[in-house]
């Protein structure tokens, strides 16, 4: 067995490299055949994460926050949803938003993630696809994906915003979770966004079927519970089937804020309303719109309207703890 850690030593303010010299004791001790390369931006882990692809390591490891993990998970895919390599994924969390662990029931503990890595107990998982525009081109409003000049590829394994979200996660990386922590400064964010945001509507296509959205907050294309650092919502998909929820929200005020925050920050199954309101489809895409064209995945901004967003074709071998499930 073969291992590659991709360790970003600046996650959680540089506080993760206090956790480096425990795994390395750990895997030596254990007579565990490793080797491990530092990040200094995320774009080395999704390049160190295909090479270890390619190099036929049996299990590539992500030891930081959401944003390593995210780029290490995207190194495992090519341009169509396939797997490049038959190796497994495994991560040691070591960041401030741990939406991705939770999802998966990942150990945020340093020393049981070590240890779920070595015990090498693992589930199959589709993973979302999203493709979107790298630039906010105004000449997109109202295409879809096939006139983007700049198509953007990511893959995720929780949650797609488009419309408040985006602009919420721009906020609250704004260093005020720094501040406030992960959770309360999330929630400081989102109470002065509604307040400012200004909603639209928005041409969307589920399944082909296509219908207007009006007066469209956010919009949640997910796979897990978790949407973004402790808001999360009740749903029916299970980590090895395809699909997403689509969690719409729509026509928010002073007056029904609290009791939609509630809901978002429950994790309860509700009744649909004109607020709020969940369904189910295999395939989405949402239609340029220059007014809010801003696409947010696992809690970054991370591109512009029009978006596609689809399933992987293969299941991601992601390594969990086994009596967590």
């Amino acid at each position: 067995m073969k291992y590659f850690l991709i360790m970003n030593p600046g996650s959680k303010g540089g506080k993760s490299k206090k956790s480096f010299e425990k795994i390395f004791n750990t895997f030596s001790k254990e007579n565990i055949d490793y080797e491990y390369k530092y990040t200094t931006e995320l774009e080395d882990a999704y390049r160190y994460s295909v090479e270890a692809n390619k190099a036929d390591y049996n299990i590539i490891i992500a030891v930081g926050g959401d944003g390593t993990i995210s780029s290490v998970l995207n190194g495992f895919f090519d341009s169509e949803g396939k797997l490049i390599s038959n190796s497994k994924m495994g991560v040691i969390y070591t960041g401030t938003s741990p939406d991705f662990c939770k999802s998966y029931n990942i150990p945020r503990n340093t020393d049981e993630a070590i240890k779920t890595i070595i015990d090498n107990y693992s589930i199959q998982i589709y993973i979302g696809k999203l493709l979107c525009s790298s630039e906010n081109d105004k000449n997109l409003n109202g295409s879809d994906t096939s006139e983007i000049n700049s198509p953007k590829l990511k893959y995720f394994g929780c949650c797609v915003n488009i419309g408040l979200g985006a602009t919420l996660a721009r906020k609250a990386n704004n260093k005020i979770r720094k501040y406030l922590g992960d959770k309360l400064g999330t929630f400081i964010s989102l109470l002065v966004t509604v307040m400012v945001y200004k909603a639209n509507d928005f041409t969307v296509k589920k399944d082909e079927k296509k219908h207007t959205i009006s007066n469209l907050y956010n919009l949640s294309v997910g796979r897990t519970k978790f949407i973004a650092s402790g808001i999360k919502v009740h749903n029916k998909i299970s980590y090895s089937e395809k699909g997403f929820y689509c969690l719409t929200a729509k026509q928010i005020n002073l007056f029904n804020l609290p009791n939609s925050i509630k809901k978002v920050y429950g994790g309860k199954e509700f009744i649909n309303t004109e607020i709020l309101s969940i369904d189910y489809c295999n395939k989405i895409e949402v239609l340029g719109n220059y007014k809010n064209s801003e696409v947010e995945l696992d809690g970054d901004p991370i591109g512009y309207l029009p978006c596609k967003i689809e399933t992987s074709i293969d299941k991601l071998d992601l390594i969990v703890k086994e009596d967590m499930l």
